[in-house]
């Protein structure tokens, strides 16, 4: 099998990481952090504090308690969204959004906030200069995507976020596809928000994701229950992290969370980043040699997520797929990829897209193997028809 579908979730894990997730769940003495003062519940709590703290030096923040550990980035969005938008509130976001974000704003919407679309250009790129008349004084927040999940296009955070701080939003950032590639700094970079999921290029277990924020926010509670702290309240507590923390911790998985983060800061993110900008580079070479193939974003740029969309003029994405994956043991995505306005904006709602995703893990014969397949396709569809 040849994995190209890392997008999704890197199914080949670092192997600290999952030593580290067999070694916790042989442990005797995790139990149920901040749950407890004897010594198995504060064994268990120090174990997702260090995680903590190992996730605020990822992403420079200074104070580990403002990280918040969800079950993904869904939850946290949702956690973030709902926890601050209220009835009124305007917000400007991107037509290149995932539904994470997408399908929050709409119910918000419908109970009352106003929403204006930052749109694209052809080649899927974000076209900021109409920025500055879409916010105005009173935005709540400007809300992004740090790389497009369907053609990789990476935007300008740092000029996005003067943006936002110019008029007072909050400057709020997917980081889903681009955690584990890109260095991000709340403090450096602007960012007042920060949500993403462990387990794509974090190399984390699924079932682990993380909310950072620059500083303490008015958030209300989304999901309500047990804190381990003022259980006599009728309310869940506001405060970070536990407004983002209802319920018991996944605290196998923070520790697998947590070696992920040890293996890319071990390797170091620029070393990370070449990698796979090779990667992405020797398949775009590649590509050049298949006929009737289209190629979505501006994949040849610097600055890129390690993600491809391509197409075959005129074949469904999902005949494709199969085809790689039945006759050759390739793994990719077709669809729409959660993105339905990204879709919209390329013109490919009715065929979708078929994404191909490099990993660590990812060998440059994976890649020759993947272009040689989309050439034997194109050719025997070619006579098919």
């Amino acid at each position: 099998m040849i994995y190209l579908d890392n997008a999704a979730t890197t199914a080949q894990k670092p192997k600290a990481v999952q030593e580290a997730i067999c070694q916790a769940i042989s442990r005797t003495d995790l139990g149920n952090p901040a749950r407890g003062s004897h010594e198995a519940a504060l064994t268990a709590f120090r174990e997702v504090y260090l995680v903590r703290e190992k996730a605020a030096r990822f992403f420079g923040v200074s104070d580990p308690r403002h990280i918040a550990f969800t079950a993904n980035a869904t939850e946290g969005l949702n956690r973030v969204l709902k926890g601050l938008l209220r009835p009124g509130d305007h917000v400007v976001t991107t037509v290149t959004e995932h539904n994470s974000v997408l399908r929050p704003l709409y119910q918000l919407a419908r109970e009352g906030i106003s929403i204006d679309w930052l749109r694209t250009d052809e080649a899927g790129r974000l076209r900021q200069d109409p920025l500055l008349s879409l916010l105005r004084s009173g935005t709540r927040a400007l809300i992004v995507s740090a790389a497009s999940n369907v053609t990789g296009n990476v935007p300008d955070l740092c000029a996005l976020a003067q943006a936002a701080r110019e008029v007072g939003a909050l400057f709020i950032v997917d980081a889903s596809q681009g955690a584990g590639i890109f260095s991000y700094d709340l403090a450096r970079d602007g960012i007042d928000v920060l949500c993403t999921t462990g387990h794509k290029s974090l190399y984390g277990p699924t079932g682990t994701g993380l909310v950072a924020v620059a500083r303490e926010l008015p958030f209300s509670p989304v999901f309500s229950g047990g804190s381990g702290i003022h259980s006599f309240d009728h309310e869940h507590p506001k405060a970070f992290p536990e407004v983002m923390e209802s319920g018991t911790a996944n605290t196998l998985g923070i520790i697998g969370l947590g070696a992920g983060m040890d293996y890319l800061a071990q390797r170091g993110l620029e070393t990370v980043q070449e990698e796979l900008r090779t990667l992405r580079l020797r398949f775009l070479e590649g590509l050049q040699s298949v006929p009737n193939l289209i190629v979505y974003g501006t994949p040849e740029a610097k600055e890129h997520a390690p993600v491809v969309g391509v197409n075959l003029k005129g074949v469904p994405a999902s005949e494709v797929a199969a085809r790689l994956d039945e006759d050759y043991g390739i793994c990719v995505r077709p669809g729409a990829h959660c993105a339905p306005l990204m879709h919209e904006a390329l013109g490919t709602k009715e065929q979708g897209i078929v994404r191909f995703s490099f990993s660590t893990f990812t060998k440059e014969t994976d890649i020759d193997d993947a272009v040689m397949a989309l050439k034997d396709i194109q050719r025997l569809l070619k006579g098919a028809q």
